[in-house]
């Protein structure tokens, strides 16, 4: 068999004597090959490492730069979700963006209040930075880069919100009047209204999550999930409105929802386009999929749903959801009261 040449591919030997191809780029980490030099498996993998080899960064030691990827390598950053370390890498390359060469050591809380005012027309945007800098400060004194973290003491901005808004019965007839049943729109809207799940839930939805299970002696069609974010595990029986979409939905191994490529949906891609959907319906904006899923849970809270009913559903906390079953209990009592001293 003639001899393979490959640039920066050497021949090594593992503990035991049997011979390793390693790849090695000046200036990066050196990467096992399988196999020979010259089958598919090995030439695969030969192009994808070399794709992907890259030098160092090099940066100051001791700078926020230098902390940052220290802190990318940590168990604290890789234990996360993948979601979560992108939300958070955005936020720390930011940073990184304006003071990445400034060194840790000499921060102080003069200097977070100044990073935090430059997001002052935007208080939950400071807030994150706030947060993100303690991670940081955290990672530096596990590190003993510092002694003392020059977050604390400085405080979050105040600020009121609802959060996302919850759709009203009149925006959910809206919605269903301009998007007709069997359309893409209907179905991803009754996955959201009738499942009550969050937008990387329901992208995530096909037919192989479909299960028909036994319950007190009767069939019950379900949807069986594992939520992304809280990883708890789920079965939400489907509602006949639900089934009569999902009945005129294709039956293959793909989820539910699809771009008009026929491609899964990303969570945000998917949230870009429903919004999109819910503006043609004639809704204002900011009507969400998330507003869907508090949608939900107030119409079981207003059916009369306890508060472990609905978090079994919505695979919420027992504080969230008791906060929906407080709210549809004191319209039902206001509602009883006014009763009582009317005409």
């Amino acid at each position: 068999m003639p001899v393979v040449r490959l640039r920066h591919v050497h021949k090594g030997r593992h503990r035991d004597g049997r011979p390793r191809w390693l790849l090695r780029v000046p200036g990066c980490r050196a990467v096992t090959l399988p196999g020979e030099p010259g089958t598919p498996a090995f030439m695969a993998a030969y192009q994808r490492a070399l794709e992907t080899a890259a030098p160092p960064e090099r940066t100051t030691p001791g700078s926020l730069d230098a902390l940052a990827l220290s802190y990318y390598a940590s168990p604290a950053f890789t234990a996360l979700r993948p979601s979560t370390r992108a939300a958070y890498k955005r936020l720390v390359e930011e940073l990184r963006a304006g003071y990445g060469t400034r060194p840790i050591r000499l921060l102080e809380p003069r200097h977070i209040e100044a990073m935090m005012a430059q997001k002052a027309e935007a208080p939950t945007a400071a807030n994150h930075r706030l947060r993100t800098l303690r991670h940081l400060m955290a990672h530096a004194i596990r590190l003993g880069w510092i002694r003392r973290d020059p977050t604390q003491g400085v405080a979050r901005v105040p600020y009121r919100t609802d959060g996302y808004h919850t759709w009203t019965e009149a925006e959910i007839e809206a919605f269903e009047a301009h998007h007709p049943s069997g359309s893409r729109e209907r179905l991803a809207f009754a996955l959201l209204l009738y499942t009550g799940q969050r937008r990387s839930d329901v992208v995530r939805m096909g037919w192989r999550h479909h299960r028909e299970v036994t319950v007190n002696g009767r069939a019950v069609r379900v949807i069986e999930v594992t939520q992304v974010k809280t990883g708890r595990r789920l079965a939400i029986p489907v509602h006949e409105a639900l089934a009569a979409e999902l009945d005129q939905a294709p039956r293959d191994l793909l989820p539910f929802l699809r771009t008009a490529y026929g491609k899964p949906f990303s969570p945000r891609g998917f949230y870009n386009q429903f919004c999109g959907w819910a503006e043609a319906a004639g809704l204002p904006p900011g009507r969400s999929p998330h507003g869907l899923r508090k949608a939900a849970g107030r119409r079981l809270a207003e059916a009369g749903a306890t508060a472990h009913q609905i978090m079994s559903i919505l695979g919420v906390t027992l504080q969230t959801a008791t906060i929906y079953t407080r709210e549809a209990e004191q319209m039902r009592m206001a509602v009883a009261g006014m009763e009582r001293i009317g005409g």
